[in-house]
């Protein structure tokens, strides 16, 4: 590992354009919010480091063994929210970015995309719950006092907020792509009519050097083909920072070693269709995560290292499109019950059914047929419950889903066995018993 010449924010989204850059199928999702990434633009303003990158170079005879993502641009938290995948020409050498993957997201984003997050108190159904808005700056002005401390206005606006100026000249951040000099940032500054405001030729002229002048992404290079020391690097370096969560990790593992299927892009594909079912749902990776190892019948459920070895990674994969069948029929099975995203408190508490279903090797026919018609019902009625009790599943989640995975695989053969699953979770101190203030506080 070396340190290489630094770059600038312009080389680096040119690279990134170009598919120089890539994203490593070990990767995190983009978890940034907007205010982070007009902080990040305020701190390179004034000149504050925003640390070193690590880049690992892939050598051309290489890349065809490997999956590579591109950098979001247009984020939407619904249509596109993660990171398309990209094919390599065979032949081409690249640069996948091992730490350091939000901050190049977060100026792709600023400098060249959008962001659409959903509006509060709307439909994700709703057209018009996912504004697009993109990074623009108040050149005429500094930043009002902010519990922030950012001295520049940054801010994500609609094309349409932007236009409403109440003393404020917002700038698309992206614009300083196209200004080459100082006298095409005097022109602008001209036909905006600010010519005799210092400040925004100032803060123009500094923007330019932030993306095309300075060399601000300094950058150490691994040059190993090993992916076992690279996935070891990037969970070093990766264990810290922005809302990283251990399944991040786990994921990228399980990535990693999946010979046939591409995880990352069946479990966030699976995610998706998940959450498309009839009102919508709110599941996430970290579910289906937990689901498959369940439903794999991998040593206990919880979110640990020792869980992701190759020997439980290769069952995984070997079975996933029967888990992935039967996650798909559970949701429906609950959205037919009326739940959706807004009414189901616990989503782990599909888990269960979920493998009653897997185990029995149901499919679609199980929703209709009157022969399950008391199934249905019995999964119904212990679901409510269970999610109506109080603290069921909260504390001890990963010890109570082993033990009723335990029953179900040896009581549930021919149905859900309600009777039974109740005694393990009672034997557990987590009885679906309702008190009489219980049942008043209902």
């Amino acid at each position: 590992m070396s340190f290489q010449t630094p770059i600038t924010i312009r080389d680096a989204l040119d690279r990134i354009h170009r598919h120089d850059f890539v994203l490593p199928a070990i990767q995190r999702e983009f978890v940034w919010r907007p205010e982070q990434i007009a902080r990040l633009f305020d701190s390179l303003m004034q000149g504050y480091p925003i640390g070193s990158f690590l880049f690992w170079s892939v050598e051309r005879e290489h890349v065809r063994q490997y999956n590579f993502y591109d950098f979001v641009r247009d984020y939407h938290q619904k249509l596109r929210p993660h990171c398309p995948p990209v094919d390599v020409p065979a032949g081409q050498a690249v640069v996948a970015v091992l730490d350091g993957q939000q901050r190049l997201t977060a100026l792709n984003i600023g400098l060249r995309g959008s962001h659409a997050q959903k509006e509060p108190r709307k439909w994700w159904s709703s057209p018009d719950a996912f504004p697009e808005r993109r990074l623009y700056l108040n050149i005429a002005a500094d930043a009002d006092d902010n519990e922030g401390g950012l001295t520049y206005d940054f801010r994500f606006l609609s094309e349409g907020r932007a236009q409403h100026t109440d003393g404020h000249h917002w700038f698309r951040v992206g614009q300083i792509l196209e200004l080459a000099d100082a006298t095409e940032i005097f022109e602008y500054i001209q036909d905006a009519g600010l010519a005799t405001n210092k400040h925004a030729f100032r803060t123009l002229n500094r923007l330019h050097a932030v993306v095309h002048g300075e060399r601000l992404i300094a950058y150490f290079e691994e040059t190993s083909q090993d992916l076992d020391k690279v996935l070891n690097i990037f969970i070093r370096t990766n264990s810290g920072g922005t809302v990283l969560s251990y399944s991040d990790l786990l994921l990228s593992i399980a990535t990693a070693q999946w010979d046939h299927l591409d995880a990352r892009k069946e479990i966030h594909g699976l995610v998706d269709e998940l959450n498309a079912t009839r009102f919508g749902f709110a599941l996430s990776k970290d579910f289906v995560l937990k689901a498959g190892l369940m439903l794999a019948d991998i040593g206990s459920v919880g979110f640990k290292v020792t869980n992701f070895n190759h020997d439980n990674m290769t069952e995984l994969e070997r079975r996933w499109r029967d888990i992935a069948r039967a996650l798909k029929l559970t949701v429906q099975l609950v959205a037919d019950f009326g739940f959706s995203g807004q009414t189901l408190g616990a989503d782990n508490a599909l888990l269960p059914i979920a493998y009653s279903l897997y185990q029995r090797g149901l499919d679609a026919h199980y929703l209709t047929s009157s022969a399950f018609r008391e199934d249905r019902e019995a999964i119904r009625g212990w679901l409510v419950r269970s999610l109506l009790k109080a603290g069921v599943w909260g504390s001890g989640l990963d010890t109570l889903l082993t033990a009723i995975r335990a029953t179900l695989r040896d009581q549930g053969a021919g149905r859900f066995p309600v009777e039974a699953v109740e005694v393990t979770m009672r034997s557990r101190g987590k009885a679906l018993r309702f008190e009489e203030e219980e049942l008043e506080d209902l």
